[in-house]
């Protein structure tokens, strides 16, 4: 374990929390922003998230904290943990607060809505290239973090000892960290695999079995695999943790809320009756709309995408969407 540090965790939902909860784990002295003032006085006083992860007491080394500016002063390290949608909000409200000295890191999986751009895209253009900069990603349900159970994920960044650094703070008994320079590549594999994720569940959800779901997560990764290798991403990445570990992991598991989402779906829910049954950001629909863009955009082929992207905008019904994946003229499999 690296020395004890001082670190902002900004985004105080069940992810941004089971982050928080893991560094202060660690030995670091951690403060937890959120937005909503009066959720993080409950937290304050009940010493838990009772909102997102009611389970799990948050450590005395823990600190909710409601102000912005308190939160991020005389702090070096700050990670980001809100959804894509709010991204970009978020680093504007940050800039005027930050030190030259502050190194930003993101666990945030998701394109901007309505551009479609890489979030460390978003983070260039906003900040600038001043900042030393990161990517967490991997195969990490929040409630499994926060109680302690074995799992590990990606540290991406061109800025090779910062990203040794952050995972070494990540780094502990039941949490393993590598590192990586593909930002790219751990940012395409984090934001795809929920669109992944949607098929996977609509397939479960209308009762097609284990090798449905199985053909579904190895195309869906030969799909994301052509786009990454077109966008100059690193095939070892798309195998790895952030590729292969994430998209197995949230399109097998109920925790996920894109399987859930499908799984509503397959079984005859509408989009907005599954959204608000879920009742948390679903970082696939809008991530579908933004790759499909994408993808056409290259010429890349990506049929599971654009057969979701076809259910969750254009009314085509689940059954019909597979059924077209699968009438598709036979070829040599290929990645």
């Amino acid at each position: 374990m690296t020395c004890a540090a001082e670190i902002t965790v900004l985004g105080a939902g069940s992810w941004g929390t089971a982050l928080a909860i893991l560094l202060a784990r660690n030995g670091h002295s951690v403060r937890l922003w959120g937005r909503n003032p009066e959720r993080i006085k409950n937290m304050q006083v009940e010493h838990c998230n009772r909102v997102y992860l009611p389970e799990h007491t948050l450590p005395d080394n823990l600190y909710p904290e409601a102000d912005l500016e308190a939160a991020v002063t005389g702090i070096d390290t700050l990670l980001i943990a809100v959804p894509s949608h709010c991204f970009r909000e978020q680093l504007q409200a940050l800039a005027p607060l930050l030190s030259k000295s502050t190194r930003i890191a993101w666990a945030t999986k998701g394109l901007e809505t309505g551009t479609g751009k890489f979030l460390h895209q978003v983070v260039g253009e906003v900040l600038g290239s001043r900042y030393q900069s990161a990517i967490i990603s991997g195969p990490t349900f929040a409630g499994e973090v926060a109680a302690g159970l074995p799992a590990a994920a990606t540290v991406a960044s061109g800025h090779p000892r910062f990203a040794t650094e952050l995972a070494a703070l990540l780094h502990g008994n039941t949490f393993r960290a590598y590192t990586s320079t593909d930002v790219l590549g751990v940012e395409l594999g984090g934001a795809s695999k929920n669109v992944m994720a949607i098929a996977a569940g609509i397939a479960d959800g209308l009762g097609f079995g284990a090798n449905s779901r199985a053909a579904l997560i190895t195309r869906g990764l030969a799909e994301i695999m052509r786009l990454g290798n077109a966008l100059g991403g690193k095939r070892e990445t798309f195998v790895g943790l952030a590729g292969l570990g994430d998209l197995v992991l949230t399109c097998t598991d109920d925790q996920s809320r894109n399987r859930r989402l499908g799984l509503a779906l397959g079984r005859g829910a509408s989009l907005e009756e599954a959204i608000t049954a879920i009742g948390q950001v679903v970082e696939g629909v809008n991530t579908t709309s933004e790759l499909e863009k994408m993808a056409t955009a290259h010429q890349i082929d990506m049929p599971i995408t654009d057969q979701v992207h076809r259910v969750l905008n254009k009314g085509l019904a689940p059954r019909d969407a597979v059924h077209t994946l699968l009438s598709r003229q036979p070829r040599a499999e290929s990645f």
